[in-house]
């Protein structure tokens, strides 16, 4: 019935064992004490004594723990996720051994433990959360996992393997495996998730409690990341990314990406990336739906700084928005500091209409030179509010691209404005009689809009907004500054001139 004190915090109480004990060995048998979270049973330990002092001891722990503990609390107050644990239930048998020299100073030491967690809740303080995900994992539970640990003064290797679940969702298997040997740390983890997926660059969504297989495989070592490979698969689709290395969160290379996945019963993306001496992107489908999304969500970072490759695009079929489909596109580029240099570029919408990329770069003030023509103009200004309602005509788009500015000239053709509540708005306004009734219906024709803008990182100013139609004309100027706000100013009237 011993009572001994570990630290000022935790004493460990009703301690009962049988020992043995001489000038060289002390042997103990038949351990067992408990703390308030922790029961230890069938413990023995040998401890032998010479200049240079081992120690091998074997026990069973029994943990109920919760983290209304004060006396833990403080133990794990500096342990990053352990703070987290709001609960944990194990069974474990447990392995150690410690040499010490004779200054006792711990020289080597080999810590086993092998079981089963019976229960265990994680609540994150900080949300786990990526661009991916588009729910939060505010809590992780662990049930019925097996729990196998090998930890010594060089490396530890840890097993988790059995059930887990997300925010109190459904119970689904794992396996985990994680080394750390040093700075460097190699994680393997084979999942089943049931968690909402969005990756709108693919127009790809896995809805919730649809389980989906998920598999990683990284190394990490200080800021450097090599993802050896991360593949996700549920039903037909199937995702999956080779050999992607990064530095300091900036991207450096990868082998291979290969994406096959389907939408409403059809093929919506198959292709492949290949990253060698050059970027080869080809296959016979790729949904471009929310492409331009993408683009437009603004960043400060450039992630892909470290490429300078030639690059070539090769796609069959290109899901556009709108539903508009652009066939046999094909693309030739160099990319200089992640950034597009030269381009050249054309797909075909058919019907005879076309779409026709070029961008080059003048080496003598390194301004860049981009224009974009298009025979149909919907895709190219689906995501831009100020085009709602605009329907057919043709798009010329020349920029100017520096580094800290860009001076753009857009162009559209024999185009009509259909159903667009701010342009009705306005003819009520200038109660030009009849016109507002024809914007509901056939919509306002326009033989032209030119807008004039230059563009930097604080402010987008319109230097010029001109519609020319038979029915109306309009001409304006304004800005919009970096949170979106937008202002203008002009004249409406109603004839061309």
């Amino acid at each position: 019935d011993l009572e001994t004190e570990i630290t000022e915090e935790i004493n460990l109480n009703t301690i009962n064992f049988s020992f043995f004990a001489d000038k060289t060995d002390v042997l103990i048998k038949n351990f067992s004490g408990e703390t308030d979270s922790i029961k230890i049973k069938d413990g023995d330990l040998k401890l032998k004594l010479s200049k240079k002092i081992i120690l091998e001891t074997n026990f069973i722990t029994n943990i109920k723990y919760n983290n209304k503990s004060f006396n833990y609390k403080k133990l794990t107050k500096n342990l990053k996720y352990a703070n987290n644990i709001v609960n944990l239930e194990a069974v474990l048998s447990n392995n150690l051994l410690i040499n010490l020299d004779e200054t006792y100073q711990v020289k080597k030491y080999i810590y086993k433990n092998n079981g089963e967690i019976i229960k265990a809740r994680l609540d994150f303080k900080k949300p786990l959360e990526n661009s991916f995900l588009k729910n939060r994992i505010n809590q992780l539970t662990l049930i019925n996992s097996k729990i196998k640990t090998n930890l010594d003064s060089k490396n530890n290797n840890t097993n988790i393997s059995g059930k887990y679940s997300l925010n109190k969702g459904n119970l689904l298997s794992f396996n985990l495996n994680n080394i750390i040997d040093g700075e460097l740390i190699k994680l393997k983890l084979d999942a089943e998730y049931d968690q909402p997926i969005e990756l709108d660059f693919l127009n790809y969504q896995k809805p919730k409690d649809l389980i989906a297989n998920f598999s990683l495989n990284l190394d990490k070592q200080k800021n450097n990341l090599n993802i050896k490979k991360i593949k996700l698969t549920e039903r037909n689709n199937s995702i999956s990314v080779e050999g992607a290395r990064f530095s300091k969160n900036k991207f450096l290379s990868l082998s291979k990406i290969i994406v096959k996945t389907n939408k409403d019963g059809k093929i919506n993306n198959d292709f492949s990336i290949l990253y060698g001496k050059k970027i080869l992107i080809k296959g016979s489908q790729f949904d471009a739906t929310n492409l331009s999304k993408v683009i437009n969500k603004k960043t400060n970072k450039n992630e892909l700084v470290e490429i300078n490759k030639n690059i070539e695009i090769d796609f069959t079929n290109i899901t556009a928005p709108l539903s508009e489909n652009l066939k046999n596109f094909k693309l030739i580029g160099i990319i200089e500091n992640g950034k597009f240099t030269k381009i050249s570029s054309k797909g075909d919408y058919g019907e005879n209409n076309f779409l026709d990329i070029t961008m080059k770069k003048n080496k003598t003030n390194q301004k860049k030179y981009l224009e974009i023509y298009s025979d149909l103009t919907a895709p190219l200004l689906t995501e831009f509010n100020f085009f709602k309602g605009l329907t057919g005509g043709k798009l010329l788009y020349t920029s100017i691209l520096d580094e800290d500015i860009s001076t753009s000239n857009l162009k559209i053709e024999n185009f009509k404005v259909i159903n667009a509540p701010g342009m009705v708005k306005l003819l009520s306004l200038a109660d030009l009689g009849g016109l507002a009734d024809l914007a509901e219906g056939d919509g306002l024709s326009f033989d032209v809009l030119e807008i004039s803008m230059e563009k930097d990182k604080d402010i987008l100013k319109l230097n010029e907004i001109l519609a020319l139609g038979p029915s109306v004309s309009v001409l304006m100027d304004g800005y919009q500054d970096k949170n979106g706000v937008t202002s203008l100013r002009g004249t409406l009237v109603p004839a061309k001139t």
